[in-house]
């Protein structure tokens, strides 16, 4: 990668559709790669929620993140020798967005249905492309994803609660600066290692919150065991399969094809929670799926 792009601190990252990758078979693996990354992770986030009555939306995150450190670290056995000062900066810097993108989504969660919470979550992926692919079709594409926003609110979020929608979109903030610190990470660490240190680096962001939060109910057998069947679904499958598929695509591509996963929650949702979608509500969450679609053809004509 050898163009940047401003990040929001006034620092530079480098521009994610600059990463080459060739068409064909290791392209079409990467998309369903992330296709069943995230139908896991949305139906995961669904059965989490069964989970917030007992532990709380802290404690489950804890459960989540801290079982998933366990079973990566296990699996990958990262090298911890031999890397520059330069390449720990990216792995805690990713551990940091990986837990406090899982954070902030599950405060979203317990407050709002979980569709509505992709459906925010995601303008943070879908604004990364559209920075990272800077033309003008890209703004009509963002201003598409706002009209579904604004659609969702009804032209405001009291219905939904606005501290579930700042949860929200704060989560999104930190799914953007995942995606091109895991691209980045990718790059610099072999196989599995750099996700299995950032989400030990996560582990300890998260545990000492979700205990504070719950205390001893997270030593509860079926607490554990729905913890480690939701660490499964929602974290050690579906970021393993994210790593894997940022290998073989650009992080704008990766970014936009996000754009199925407010559907994909919705349906969770409603199957899993008994969460239904007013018309209006499933319009608002078209728009953005179909915004994020656009988005991706966009940037591809950059590559």
């Amino acid at each position: 990668m050898t163009s940047t792009t401003p990040a929001p601190s006034g620092t530079s990252i480098p521009a994610p559709r600059l990463l080459r990758h060739p068409a064909g078979r290791g392209t079409l693996g990467g998309v369903g790669l992330v296709l069943a990354g995230t139908l896991s992770v949305q139906f995961g986030s669904a059965f989490a929620a069964l989970l917030f009555p007992r532990a709380g939306a802290l404690g489950t995150v804890a459960l989540r993140v801290a079982f998933a450190a366990v079973l990566l670290l296990a699996v990958a056995r990262p090298r911890l020798r031999g890397y520059a000062r330069g390449d720990w900066a990216v792995a805690v810097g990713f551990g940091l967005a990986l837990g406090g993108m899982n954070l902030l989504f599950y405060q979203a969660v317990d407050r709002i249905p979980l569709g509505a919470a992709v459906t925010f979550e995601v303008l943070g992926p879908l604004l990364l492309s559209v920075a990272v692919s800077r033309r003008a079709g890209s703004l009509l594409w963002a201003a598409l994803a706002l009209a579904g926003v604004f659609l969702l609110g009804r032209g405001g979020f009291d219905g939904l609660g606005g501290t579930g929608v700042a949860f929200a979109l704060g989560a999104g903030a930190m799914w953007a600066a995942y995606i091109v610190l895991a691209a980045r990470a990718g790059a610099r660490f072999p196989r599995l290692d750099g996700l299995a240190i950032a989400m030990a680096v996560a582990a300890l962001v998260s545990l000492p919150l979700g205990i504070g939060s719950a205390g001893a109910v997270l030593l509860e057998p079926g607490v554990l065991a729905l913890g480690l069947a939701i660490a499964v679904m929602s974290s050690g499958v579906p970021y393993t399969l994210e790593l894997l598929a940022l290998r073989r695509l650009p992080a704008a591509t990766f970014a936009v094809l996000a754009s199925l996963s407010p559907a994909v929650a919705a349906v969770a949702g409603y199957l899993v929670l008994g969460q239904g979608l007013s018309p209006l509500q499933c319009a608002a969450i078209a728009l953005v799926v179909v915004a994020s679609a656009g988005a991706v053809r966009t940037g591809g004509r950059d590559r």
